[in-house]
């Protein structure tokens, strides 16, 4: 649990260090348009942060594309492939586990990826965000070989599983209380989560990431939102930064 002071303090630690924290932002589940699309691309614009947007493919709508056209600052990442979760009954859900044959998984994505090029062009990052922030780890390594040059999760980087030409860089304060029922987490918790992460940045140099969710965000997580990117992009010692340049140049410098 932590203040805003907290994360004002631990923002000039890197600076008072001569080093600079990269934040990042990633939303899930996108799909459509709406109100809860409308409301987070407002908040993208208004603070100026840039924002990194996880696309279902099968799910995904030419209106979705017809709306982003026009909206810079947006990267787009592939989640998954249609969202669907394969667990057997009782275990965590999961749509790029071992239930099912890896061929059917992999190719499934390689369609996700078709169908996100026909849709969007070559904007699609090549970039692989596994729903519920779940895969198999039998899974990664087949990633690059149907194109995929970067993984996102959530927590800490996975050292058990470097893969060349594979980029990992996840998120790591959700701000929503899955286990609680859904709603935002809290801002202490939120904050605490934030400045935890970034302390330990500055040991393994990854990039910090937020993750939100537009389409289960209630009010308090729309306001938490809003006031992270506001307050981060004035404090030294922090900056954010578009997926692209993340993954794209291996920035992460871990």
């Amino acid at each position: 649990m932590s203040t805003w002071t907290d994360l004002s303090d631990e923002a000039a630690r890197w600076s008072q260090a001569g080093r600079v924290a990269d934040l990042w932002w990633r939303d899930d589940d996108a799909a459509d348009v709406g109100p809860a699309l409308e409301r987070l691309l407002a908040i993208h614009r208004d603070s100026g942060a840039p924002l990194a947007l996880a696309v279902v493919p099968a799910k995904a709508t030419e209106a979705l594309a017809d709306r982003l056209a026009g909206e810079p600052g947006v990267d787009l990442l592939q989640h998954g492939y249609a969202h669907v979760n394969h667990a057997t009954l009782g275990d965590k859900k999961v749509e790029l586990g071992t239930e099912r044959p890896a061929m059917l998984v992999l190719g499934e994505l390689g369609t996700g990826r078709m169908a996100l090029e026909r849709l969007f062009g070559a904007r699609p990052l090549p970039v692989m965000v596994p729903p519920w922030n779940r895969i198999a780890p039998v899974l990664v390594p087949t990633l690059p070989e149907i194109g995929f040059t970067g993984l996102s999760t959530f927590g800490a980087r996975r050292r058990t599983y470097p893969v060349r030409g594979l980029l990992e860089v996840n998120t790591h304060v959700d701000l929503i209380n899955w286990k609680g029922g859904g709603g935002f987490v809290g801002e202490a918790a939120a904050l605490g989560a934030l400045v935890s992460a970034l302390a330990q940045a500055r040991i393994s140099g990854e990039p910090v990431g937020v993750l939100s969710h537009h389409l289960a965000m209630d009010g308090g997580a729309w306001d938490f939102l809003r006031s992270i990117w506001e307050r981060a992009l004035k404090m030294p010692g922090l900056r954010v930064r578009p997926a692209h340049k993340l993954f794209a140049t291996g920035e992460d410098r871990g």
